[in-house]
């Protein structure tokens, strides 16, 4: 298991399009991918699950990945979050 802390960069937050996005990304590995944002955990590869998390610009969330590609999961998704997930 892997983890590491991010913050959003978004100015208008984990939104429906960066949501997806997000998800998108993480459905590509076989690996759990869940976020922690205020003691609520988030599975990533939900868009559902994303958007309930009501994250916005400027807050810090903990990605944790576990499985056989727990690292290049987590590294995919901290590169993606930093560049603006499209945005």
């Amino acid at each position: 298991m892997v983890s590491q802390k991010v913050m959003i960069k978004n100015p208008t937050g984990l939104h429906l399009r960066p949501a997806g996005i997000l998800c998108k990304e993480a459905m590509r590995f076989k690996s759990v991918i869940t976020f922690v944002f205020r003691q609520n955990t988030a599975n990533a590869k939900s868009v559902l699950s994303v958007l309930g998390a009501c994250v916005k610009c400027g807050d810090e969330i903990e990605f944790i990945c576990d499985g056989e590609d727990e690292e290049i999961a987590l590294k995919t998704l901290i590169t993606a979050i930093e560049n603006g997930l499209g945005e």
